[in-house]
């Protein structure tokens, strides 16, 4: 019966996979790419693995993808006119029942004027507002030369998530309901090296109170480095790569990740397991938006601001759950609906599940080297674990897309972790536990920063977890896109993405 259900539980990855792999959801849907601000990227869910932590979840949502380190000279605040959430279900209804709700502000320095400079002599000297960001170094203790500052309030809403009791965070330190929100790494000549800069980010890691629980949480909200692995360039140019190459495993590590030297703004909380999860359900759910008025009127006379005026209700542009769903999961026509739907309403996209193109289209551009997708139509596997879960494993009784974490699973730490999640359980699509590797509290048991999720799902898309080469006459191919996801690109500790890249290095480049 156990094995059984564990076979099920990889078929949550196998129910996403079939349809999603290749890229993580940088610009997935045509109108998001209008409005980057509020576009996630990647959605972590995962039991702390950090030392002493391990009665603790951490929420990782990402947004704002593909930052050049070097973006001045605005850089990457995030929008003071939207509202960012990261929402849980812990009583398997689909709907949220308790959501964390972020609101950022951005400050012009010297009242709202800005930094000047004195230009000029005698009767012709006047006070110049400047066009950088900051006008010397910064650090967590001297401000004095930054020229903007972005803060950020924290609401935890428990019931729906517009008409619910919402309450502030505050933090344990004084009692602040409002948080400083680090400025993204401009360069060494800014803030000193990278490990200087990550002592002054480590500085915004805040201490907090959630009402409403027992013990303290914690919150990051700041720059870092882009945490998703994808050999992004050929993957989407119809996947250009030699066949003999991502279906070698030698080759899951030959080429660097095109994303390295990419930032990402995270929105990262550690959360004890008790405030999330229920009595009697061990399983939490969770997803991340984004939303905006929906109405905006563009100001003809802009001011730093005001550029528009907004009004109207909360309307959701950007939505995140499991990996790289709406990339290839969804048609093109539903990708905009589908940033505006909710978990409950999943059934309206169960045809893109029951018919995977991905299978398909693999076929077609690798046919000739032998790649066959699997033929069992409708694919009721990926219908079960797509819309329902997976009973006493990772199930909440729902029916809808969402990341799924059963916290009574106990976390591995990093060196123990494997890249291919549970994959590695599985041998010719039956439970194999003592097969080396096998690493339960992998993906898709919520999701670790180091899981090689592209990896992962192109092998079950494939058929990996059918149990007969009739059905799925490739399903022990090893694809990949040859670039490595692995928990060693991240760090031990919260918030475990590491530093961001540097705008400017200090020789020129």
């Amino acid at each position: 019966m156990r094995a059984r259900q564990l076979a099920t539980a990889l078929t949550v990855a196998a129910a996403l996979g079939a349809t999603s792999a290749l890229a993580s959801s940088h610009r997935e849907a045509p109108f998001i790419t209008e409005m980057p601000k509020v576009d996630g990227t990647d959605f972590y869910m995962f039991r702390s693995y950090e030392s002493g932590r391990q009665d603790y979840v951490t929420l990782i949502a990402n947004y704002l993808p593909l930052q050049d380190a070097y973006g001045g000279p605005n850089y990457f605040t995030l929008d003071p006119d939207a509202l960012y959430e990261i929402l849980i279900d812990n009583n398997g209804d689909a709907v949220e029942d308790i959501t964390f709700q972020f609101r950022f502000n951005n400050t012009l320095a010297n009242n709202g004027n800005g930094v000047t400079l004195p230009i000029g002599t005698g009767a012709n000297q006047k006070n110049v507002a400047v066009p950088l960001i900051n006008v010397g170094p910064i650090t967590a203790g001297d401000r004095s030369k930054l020229n903007v500052e972005e803060t950020y309030t924290l609401k935890v809403v428990r019931g729906n998530r517009r008409t619910g009791t919402a309450q502030d965070v505050a933090n344990a330190n004084g009692g602040s309901t409002t948080f400083i929100k680090p400025t993204d790494y401009t360069g060494t000549k800014t803030f000193g090296d990278s490990a200087a800069y990550e002592a002054y980010a480590a500085q915004h890691i805040y201490s907090v109170n959630i009402p409403g629980c027992t013990g303290q949480a914690k919150v990051f909200v700041g720059q870092r480095k882009e945490s998703f692995a994808v050999n992004l360039g050929p993957v989407f140019d119809l996947v250009n790569a030699p066949p003999a190459v991502i279906t070698n495993n030698a080759n899951r590590n030959a080429v660097p990740n095109p994303l390295d030297d990419k930032n990402i703004t995270t929105l990262a909380m550690e959360i004890p397991i008790a405030c999330l999860r229920t009595a009697s359900q061990p399983v939490i759910g969770g997803w991340t938006t984004a939303s905006l008025r929906q109405a905006r009127a563009l100001n003809p006379k802009a001011t730093f601001t005001t550029p528009a005026r907004e009004g109207g209700a909360w309307t959701q542009v950007s939505r995140l759950g499991m990996p790289l769903v709406n990339e290839i999961v969804i048609g093109l026509k539903d990708k905009n609906r589908f940033n505006a739907s909710e978990p409950k309403d999943d059934a309206q996209f169960a045809d893109y599940v029951t018919h995977p193109t991905l299978p398909a289209l693999l076929e077609a551009l690798f046919g000739g080297a032998g790649v066959k997708a699997p033929t069992v139509f409708p694919r009721t596997d990926l219908v079960a674990a797509f819309l329902t879960g997976v009973p006493n494993v990772n199930a909440n009784g729902s029916t809808a897309e969402m990341q799924r974490l059963n916290v009574e699973i106990a976390p591995k730490a990093r060196a123990d972790q494997n890249n291919l999640g549970a994959a590695a359980c599985f041998v010719n699509g039956a439970l194999t536990p003592n097969n080396p590797g096998c690493d339960t509290a992998g993906f898709p048991n919520g999701r670790r920063p180091g899981d090689d999720v592209v990896d992962i799902e192109l092998r079950v898309a494939m058929g990996y977890l059918l149990t007969n080469d009739t059905d799925a006459p490739s399903r022990n191919v090893p694809f990949h896109d040859a670039v490595l996801q692995d928990p060693s690109q991240f760090d031990t500790t919260f918030p475990y993405l590491r530093t961001p890249n540097p705008g400017a290095h200090g020789d020129g480049t």
